[in-house]
């Protein structure tokens, strides 16, 4: 069998096409992998500072809850911070805002709005928790690192008139 040149040929145009795809592949398949890992460790950070916001706001809650009830006699109670003091090495801080609901099926109770920060990254999450007419929150800061980072609640009163204020500690 007599081969002309029509199989160089073959194998010249297949050079061509093929070296750049594999150049271009070089280049490709690590920004790619690098963007895909870029993508899943903020997803991953955000979700864990969701976590914290949710253990956060359902130990005010719990705290509040607690604090309520009529048997219990004026007092303060502290608590450490029931989350964890870094994710992925960043510490985060918290604060939150109240606000007073005229929603008939909620009997005007008030939301508590907190909100934390990833400090140097800035990803923030937010969370709301529902707490009754006596609740109190005076304007702190939480701060996850913080040695005596926690909260702190307060019962002033006795029976269903007792005005219950919380605060984060630093």
């Amino acid at each position: 069998m007599v081969r002309g040149d029509n199989g160089m040929a073959h194998i010249a145009i297949e050079y061509v096409i093929m070296v750049p795809v594999l150049i271009l592949q070089i280049f490709l398949f690590p920004l790619t992998t690098n963007w895909i890992m870029s993508m899943w460790t903020d997803n991953r950070r955000t979700l864990a500072l969701q976590d914290a916001a949710g253990h956060l706001g359902s130990a005010i809650q719990q705290l509040y809850f607690t604090l309520n009830e009529e048997e219990l006699l004026n007092g303060t109670v502290t608590i450490k911070s029931p989350v964890p003091p870094l994710i992925d090495g960043f510490p985060y801080v918290g604060n939150a805002t109240l606000r007073t609901t005229l929603d008939s099926a909620l009997n005007s109770s008030k939301i508590l709005d907190l909100t934390l920060t990833l400090q140097t990254l800035g990803t923030t999450v937010h969370t709301s928790v529902i707490l009754g007419q006596n609740f109190e929150w005076l304007d702190s800061t939480f701060v996850s690192n913080s040695l005596n980072a926690g909260i702190k609640a307060e019962k002033i009163g006795s029976g269903t008139d007792a005005l219950i204020k919380i605060s984060f500690t630093s």
